[in-house]
């Protein structure tokens, strides 16, 4: 008999949780010749004047200030920006090891991204290998190789359906499906295997959906940001009881990410364990019932 593989889901989101800030603030923006602080009030503000979503108006006026300042918008200049992200401490050797230690409780640990950012940036990033899959905003390019449409737009709500599409192993093109009933026992990865790591507001309804459903909802905060706020936020989402955990976002080892996390796999294993001996036993109730 074919033993059933035990899968469990790492899910982050990315700008301030993985990366220090936006991942348009490293290269992207400086290209344009501008400033972070400069840019996103602008084009935050050309959102609400125009009654349009924060993030796809985030897109538009990216392509449209390019156009402006003639900066040719390209897939790879996109990947390019992805060279010059900067990570919290640990954060490359993280998917490695923790998959490792999965590995050793028989657990097989996936790795995925749901961002608001764009997939384009992250493809040029160091870590994008380590993913099983990546969502994020993207754009469709015309002719000329330029951003002429967005062709997915990922905000702070429709996060949620990646976890579905992750909870019944969907790619991210099969919009349609995610929506069709699926028994619970052939969903490759319950929502109790689930671990969803964010860093603030916009992640609290994928936080919420997964600690609601029984997995583990993490809230990580930079340690360095002005007066302490990044960890008020998250401690305000922990009192609130959004997450259930909130820590620094240092991922080397020994550290208190890496601590909870292979505490977790560990229950994860004497859970799938314990599941196999209730089922030994099921099928000798079954068994003595027929005799």
């Amino acid at each position: 008999m074919v033993k059933k593989v035990t899968k469990v889901a790492l899910i982050y989101d990315f700008d301030g949780t993985l990366s220090t800030t936006d991942m348009q603030d490293y290269a992207l923006i400086p290209e344009l010749g501008m400033k972070p602080k400069d840019f996103w009030p602008v084009a935050n503000q050309w959102s609400i004047d125009n009654g349009a979503d924060q993030v796809t108006g985030s897109m538009y006026y990216f392509v449209k200030t390019a156009k402006e300042k003639g900066v040719k918008l390209t897939v790879e200049n996109f990947r390019n920006a992805g060279k010059n992200i900067v990570y919290f401490d640990g954060v490359e050797e993280w998917f490695d090891r923790i998959t490792a230690y999965g590995r050793e409780l028989d657990l097989e640990v996936e790795h995925y991204i749901i961002s608001a950012g764009y997939e384009e940036i992250l493809q040029g990033t160091k870590i994008y290998k380590f993913f099983k899959n990546v969502f994020g905003c993207s754009f469709a390019f015309g002719e000329d190789g330029t951003p002429i449409w967005p062709a997915r737009v990922i905000n702070y709500s429709t996060k949620t359906q990646y976890l579905s599409k992750i909870n019944k192993g969907l790619g991210k093109l099969e919009d349609r499906l995610v929506n069709e009933f699926m028994p619970d026992e052939e969903r490759p990865i319950p929502f109790r295997r689930m671990i969803y790591f964010g860093d603030g507001s916009t992640d609290i309804p994928s936080m919420k959906l997964t600690k609601e459903r029984h997995g583990t909802a993490i809230a990580v905060y930079n340690t360095k940001s002005p007066r302490g706020e990044a960890k008020q936020k998250a401690i305000k989402l922990l009192r609130d009881g959004r997450v259930n955990f909130a820590l620094p976002a240092d991922y080397r080892e020994g550290k208190q990410i890496d601590k909870v996390i292979k505490t977790i796999l560990d229950k994860l294993a004497k859970e799938r364990d314990l599941e196999v001996l209730q089922a030994k036993e099921e099928k000798k109730k079954q068994s003595a019932r027929l005799h």
